[in-house]
């Protein structure tokens, strides 16, 4: 049995998510149990908990030696409160995890890819999991965690891979949280920015970046109206700063805010392997 731990660095989820995503987990993976921390359910404000509720959470999680996996339960805002310290109170238990999450929770992910604990994966989380769209990419990271591939990002080379939400690569860039990516396919993903918000998100990534083997595109969803056209689409943006900036623009990657979310271990592609 492999069992999952799940803990809410950001904004909490309901009970009827974690119901749902037990529900999915108990009628198609028998080989799977998860086990939500009573802190994915905690609210103050706009997080699942104050900043050391939340940290604690999620040292707890990762340092325990029963959980083969971290799973995170939502992204939202406010991993990169509690990044920093959290990876220091990691012990032995925790590099042997893998750590699943995306969008805001890539700020963890980061970290831990960073300081070299675990196996870093972008992948859905159980906050997907009250949606017939949301299960389908919840899925892919159920299949990865039984040991079935078939749910990797499908642009996989060989080459090591990273896959972030931009905002949340573009504010680590230049801080204690940024892990070196010189070599890398780096895959990027927006959702619910202006076009404009975009450009400008590029325009200070590409500037902070080092050598890396290249860049995709990831889906662009939810896009607002702004009061005038941009002018240009969210490919031609990734295009044009790539070129700016001298990196390959490598064309699209299936990562993003869909159902169409695919798992991109950090690094080289590996299957999931217990502790």
């Amino acid at each position: 049995m492999t069992r999952i731990a799940i803990c809410a660095p950001a904004t909490p989820i309901t009970r009827e998510h974690a119901d749902a995503a037990r529900a999915l987990v108990a009628d198609e993976y028998p080989g799977l149990s998860l086990h939500f921390h009573e802190q994915c359910f905690t609210g103050l404000g706009h997080f699942a908990g104050s900043d050391v509720n939340r940290m604690d959470a999620f040292v707890e999680c990762a340092n325990d030696v029963s959980f083969d996996a971290v799973w995170f339960a939502k992204g939202g805002y406010g991993s990169n409160r509690i990044a920093a310290e959290a990876v220091k109170k990691l012990g032995y238990a925790a590099r042997n995890k893998a750590y699943v999450g995306f969008s805001d929770c890539g700020y963890l992910l980061g970290t831990l890819y960073r300081a070299g604990i675990g196996q870093a994966v972008h992948g859905s989380m159980p906050v997907s999991s009250r949606s017939e769209n949301g299960k389908v990419a919840l899925r892919r990271v159920l299949d990865w965690f039984s040991g079935d591939d078939s749910g990797l990002e499908p642009s996989l080379d060989g080459r090591p891979t990273v896959a972030f939400n931009l905002m949340t690569l573009a504010m680590m860039a230049g801080t204690d949280l940024m892990p070196d990516l010189t070599g890398h396919v780096v895959i990027v993903e927006e959702v619910s920015e202006h076009l404009y918000a975009i450009d400008r998100l590029f325009f200070h990534l590409v500037n902070n970046l080092p050598p890396v083997a290249g860049l995709r595109l990831g889906a662009i969803t939810a896009v607002p109206e702004n009061d005038r056209p941009f002018g240009q689409e969210e490919e031609d943006i990734a295009r044009f700063w790539c070129a700016r900036a001298g990196i390959d623009y490598l064309g699209r990657a299936e990562v993003g805010h869909t159902g169409g979310n695919h798992v991109v271990p950090f690094g080289l592609a590996r299957s999931f392997k217990r502790s």
